[in-house]
Order: C-alpha cells, then structure tokens, then sequence
C-alpha cells in the first residue's frame, strides 16, 4: 500500500507538502494537483483516522448492508442507530447491493475519513478488509462472517434456522422439498443449504441435490428458480426459500404460473418484505434482525472504547422475543 513518503517522492515535493494538502492547509493550486495526481496513479488513500487518533475521536459510525430495502436490513440497521445514538454517535449508511467492487469502494472512502467504527454485512466470505484492518478501524461483522479474518460476528444459527423451516414442511405433508438459496460465495447462502440438507438427514432420506438453485438474494432471483424447478421432470411439492427477498419471487413465480400454494408449499427464512396481500398457507420463519443490529452495536462499542479480548462469534436463536413459535403459518 502506497504511503505518504511514495506520493511525496512521485510528486517531487516534500512529505510535509503532502501532509498540507490532505489536510486542507494552504498549498498552491499547481503543486495541490501534483500532489493529488501523484497519490490518484499509486491509489494512495489519506489515512485521517490517524490524525482522528492524534486529535479527537470520531462521532460517527458506519453501517454496510447489502439491500437498505429489505426490511431484515432496514430493522438492523435501526437497532444499530438507536444503540449509537445512545451512546453519542451517528450512523453513516452504506448500500452495497452485495457487490464487492462497491463494497470496496464504499470502505475506501470510509477509512479515509475519520470514522469510529464499523458494522459490515459482508458481500461474500472473499471480501477484502485488509484496509481497515490497517487502519485500526474496528469491525463488527453481523448476519455473515468474515472467515478469512480474526473479526467479532454477530450472526443466527442458519443451518438450525434452516432445518426447521424445511422439518416444518415436512410436518406440513410435503415430501419432495426443493432448496432456494443465495450465491455459492455467500456465507449464508451456504449454512442455510447445509440446514435444508440436516433435515432430510434427520427425515432417514438423501437430500435430492437436483432440486437445489444458487441465485441472487433477489425476488428475480427467486423467480428464476421457480422457473427452473417447474421445468423438472419431477417437481418439488414444497420450496424453501433461503431469505425473504427469495420467498417474495417464489410466492410470485408461483402465482404468475397458476400453481396454487395447497400444491406447492413455500416456507420463507425472514419476515417478507410489505406486500398488500399475502397468499394462504406460507410459512414464515422469523430472523431476529433487530437483535441482530443491537447487539453488533453493542460489541462495536466495546472495541471503540478500547475492549482488547480476542474476536469472539456470537450465535443468536432464530427465534425472536414477541414470536415463541417459530414462524407464522398464514392459514
């Protein structure tokens, strides 16, 4: 990574002159933009969390989702920015729609401001962090792990999460249970497949491998994967959907093709998103977001404060406080 003794050397000018001009002071235009030219080729990113640690602690925390609109993410984030907010600091929000380049991107420019803290849900388990890790910007990753990092977590118990909602369609007299799940890279794309797997385990039959689709964690998504299971030669009589975004485009996919839900049973792994009509007989298997966002929060400020315990994972049931069932069965 490129320092400020590079940028200086490109630029032929002094570190001190480089100092000057990211931090505002007065330079002349001219050698400004030798400097900035400099830093742009060796893609030098100013590192003003040093000088937030030299100066005065930062007031804001930054929070990375990958979908601001599905409300799993809307609550956390929430639950974040009340607990922040408690304790003195605002929350900056970044959307990364679960692509690593702008992940990448947003984190740049979040390092190189002076931010206190970080909660990131992860595009994928390849994602970099190395930058603020460098940094000494603290991190809590929450709903997915960073396993490539020694990093606090905060997550649920996806593959128990999973067995459950497919066992409860199995208790609901479906046999042939397919498996809608997010990109093979994602974390929890991953575990919640492993728990859809446990349960035909559990059930004393082989998992039919052939009635799994790895697709985005979109409605379209969803969709596509309806479309693809009904073209089997032997279709699945009931589909779990490994998120709520899911389980919307496979209520739809259904609903635009005619196939009622009394023939094809669905179980969503999430509150789904607000719609004004929900169809009968859906299951769906409630996620504790906003504990979720609460308690990454918590274990965020705990390292801010200067807590130096080594990086723990926390595993939270999937049930919620006000829903001791489990899930909702919409009758």
């Amino acid at each position: 990574m490129a320092t400020i003794y590079d940028v200086a050397a490109r630029a032929g000018v002094s570190p001190a002159t480089v100092s000057r001009v990211f931090n505002g002071s007065n330079v002349s235009p001219a050698l400004a933009e030798k400097v900035r030219d400099a830093a742009s080729e060796l893609k030098f990113v100013a590192n003003k969390n040093a000088r937030r640690l030299r100066t005065q602690r930062s007031e804001f925390i930054t929070v990375m989702v990958p979908d601001i609109e599905n409300p799993f993410y809307t609550s956390m984030t929430r639950a974040v920015e009340d607990v922040a907010r408690a304790a003195g600091f605002s929350v900056l929000l970044c959307n990364t729609d679960d692509d690593e380049e702008r992940f990448a991107e947003y984190l740049r420019a979040v390092v190189s401001e002076p931010v206190a803290g970080i909660v990131a849900v992860v595009p994928t388990a390849d994602s970099k962090l190395d930058l603020a890790i460098e940094r000494r910007v603290p991190i809590v990753c929450v709903d997915r792990r960073a396993p490539r990092y020694a990093l606090d977590a905060v997550v649920v118990d996806n593959v128990r999460s999973a067995r459950l909602a497919t066992e409860g369609l199995f208790e609901s007299g479906h046999a042939r249970v397919a498996c809608v799940t997010g990109p093979e890279n994602v974390e929890t794309a991953g575990l919640r497949l492993a728990g859809w797997r446990q349960a035909y385990q559990e059930a004393g039959r082989p998992a039919p491998e052939e009635l799994v689709r790895h697709v985005p964690f979109t409605v379209g998504g969803g969709e596509d994967a309806v479309r693809d299971l009904l073209a089997l030669p032997e279709p699945p009589d009931a589909i779990f959907a490994a998120n709520n975004k899911l389980a919307a485009g496979v209520i739809r996919g259904l609903f635009d093709r005619g196939v009622s839900f009394d023939k094809v049973g669905v179980t969503s792994l999430g509150g789904l998103p607000l719609v004004t009509w929900q169809p009968r007989g859906i299951q769906v298997w409630h996620l504790p977001a906003r504990d979720l966002g609460t308690e990454a929060a918590h274990v965020l400020l705990s390292r801010i404060r200067g807590e130096d315990a080594p990086p723990r994972t926390i595993v939270l049931d999937t049930l919620t406080s006000d829903d001791q069932d489990g899930y909702d069965r919409i009758d």
